[in-house]
């Protein structure tokens, strides 16, 4: 698909054919779709957020259970939610009996497989066969109260009262030492896992990044939002060379290694987020060899900074 934009404006979009689900996006980031099209962060559930594990960090407070791979998903009683505040249309079947206790987990339908959860849980018509693959793994609940000491017995009960196969209650175990929680993470990805996480018992749920919950794995990855589309040279003129995009910090980086032919004829729009991997970070805090994974189709389009290019 052609598309260009006004040189004085990113908003005057002219497409040259039937225009695909990313950018129908980047049209609601920029104001051209009806707002109910874009996920509004106002109606984002307060979740508890993951800081990186360090090593030396206190392992004998926390529960360690494996990082599932899939679309975060927020019980609140009555509606089934993503992190980004959208509604989750799934079958009537799939949350019949759920209890009105919010509870937080990951839809997921299985190692390797995050490709299948984004796509059945983005769906506004429900794919039953698809839906009959996936599972919500809940792993805390949010109002229970008390220190996850204390929530996990009562998550456990729960999960079992509502006595469905695809509701289960993620396993949980102490680990005593960093090898042995190393040893853990490789055991994990050897199987198709994507890392650990660690929980820390003596906290209370609260929404926000913090040490009371960490993440594992064998490399590291984040998020940032795409604030522009770098033209490509070479082989790839043309089509998109690189993203430019935005830390949280504010700092700003081109991003092109990783991406595919498909990503550069049909990139992510702007205002939306992708993640990328990463080794460590240069003095200034910029990563090292950063490499696209994906568009996060579960966090809210963002509208972009008026330097927005395209």
């Amino acid at each position: 698909m052609a598309v260009t934009a006004h040189p004085s404006s990113a908003s005057s979009y002219i497409f040259n054919s039937k225009p695909t689900r990313r950018h129908c996006l980047g049209l609601a980031v920029l104001g051209l779709l009806p707002a109910a099209m874009a996920v509004h962060a106002a109606d984002a559930p307060a979740l508890l957020l993951a800081n990186v594990y360090r090593p030396g960090m206190p392992l004998a407070d926390y529960w360690v259970s494996e990082k599932y791979d899939g679309v975060r998903g927020y019980w609140d009683g009555h509606t089934l939610r993503t992190r980004g505040g959208e509604t989750v249309a799934a079958p009537a079947w799939f949350t019949a009996g759920w209890p009105t206790t919010p509870m937080d987990g990951e839809l997921w339908a299985g190692r390797g497989r995050f490709a299948h959860a984004q796509s059945t849980t983005r769906q506004q018509q429900p794919d039953d066969a698809a839906w009959r693959q996936m599972r919500f793994m809940v792993f805390d609940l949010p109002a229970q109260g008390g220190p996850f000491d204390e929530r996990l017995p009562a998550l456990n009960a729960l999960v079992a009262q509502i006595h469905q196969p695809w509701v289960q209650a993620v396993p949980q175990q102490r680990v005593a030492t960093d090898a042995a929680l190393q040893a853990l993470l490789q055991r994990t990805v050897r199987a198709g896992g994507e890392g650990l996480m660690l929980h820390k018992g003596s906290s209370l749920y609260r929404s926000g990044r913090s040490d009371d919950l960490i993440k594992l794995k064998t490399h590291e990855d984040t998020e940032a939002l795409v604030v522009g589309h770098l033209p490509g040279k070479g082989k790839h003129a043309g089509r998109l060379g690189a993203l430019l995009v935005e830390m949280p910090t504010g700092q700003r980086f081109k991003l092109g290694a990783g991406l595919t032919d498909a990503d550069r004829a049909d990139p992510p729009p702007i205002g939306s987020w992708v993640t990328y991997r990463f080794r460590g970070t240069h003095d200034g805090g910029l990563p090292r060899f950063a490499s696209f994974v994906r568009v996060r189709l579960d966090r809210p389009v963002t509208t972009p900074p008026a330097t927005a290019t395209r």
